[in-house]
């Protein structure tokens, strides 16, 4: 028999308390971030919004922020700890506060969303910060998980939200000037870009608002359609 020693791919290898019901819920909270990975990507490949890409590579930006901080930290998990490597600061809370805090500062300070129509209504101020909020306290909740698991301390966590939440508005300021500059005009013109069918939708309306008004249209389109040729039959009768 091969002896060779086999290692554990830690990337979704969460340790807890099978007797403890908070233990196992925090066991989920753990994969928030590989769920985020997953919504930015289908997010990217479905909506081609350039301000989901330009979020997307701010949180790619922390994430090497946090890998570059913990090796030059280097402090220890806690003592009897369940993870591997080092601790300082927590990228659970490191990257669930870059995309809070990002969301929030999108939705009240970029968010521009047009008057509403027939077939759409914008989230409101009120609607925006509840939605904001509740991003907010779900970061936190997934902080505080990191604890109750003992993969880290109160300072490593506190260290990682901060540092994902200052991250957070130092990108949406250089994001703000890309686009107060052209910048992001200039890069929606790109070859590259049209290729890719990139374009910048969302800041002044949500993801489903124009296939919704296109599949309404369509949807009018064919009752008119079907309403005509039932006249034109019931015409043909007489």
């Amino acid at each position: 028999m091969d002896d060779t020693p086999l290692a554990s791919f830690s990337l979704t290898h969460v340790h807890y308390n099978a007797d403890d019901p908070i233990s196992y819920l925090c066991a989920w909270l753990a994969l928030v971030p590989q769920a985020l990975c997953v919504i930015y990507a289908t997010l990217i490949w479905s909506s081609r919004e350039v301000e989901v890409v330009l979020m997307g590579l701010g949180q790619f930006g922390c994430e090497v922020l946090n890998f570059a901080l913990k090796r030059l930290i280097k402090e220890q998990r806690p003592p009897r700890m369940n993870g591997k490597g080092y601790g300082m600061p927590s990228s659970h809370a490191q990257f669930t506060a870059f995309f809070s805090v990002s969301l929030t500062l999108f939705l009240l300070l970029r968010h521009t969303p047009l008057p509403a129509s027939p077939s759409h209504t914008p989230f409101s101020i009120p609607q925006r910060l509840l939605l904001s909020t509740v991003a907010l306290i779900c970061a936190a909740i997934v902080a505080w998980s990191r604890i109750y698991l003992n993969y880290h301390n109160p300072q490593q966590v506190f260290v990682g939200f901060s540092a994902g939440a200052l991250s957070a508005v130092v990108w949406f300021a250089i994001t703000d000037y890309l686009r107060r500059n052209g910048w992001v005009d200039w890069g929606l013109d790109t070859w590259a870009a049209r290729e890719l069918r990139m374009r910048d939708l969302v800041v002044e309306e949500d993801l489903v608002a124009p296939g919704w008004d296109r599949w309404e249209r369509k949807r009018r389109d064919k009752r008119v359609g079907k309403g005509q040729n039932k006249a034109s039959e019931s015409v043909k009768k007489r």
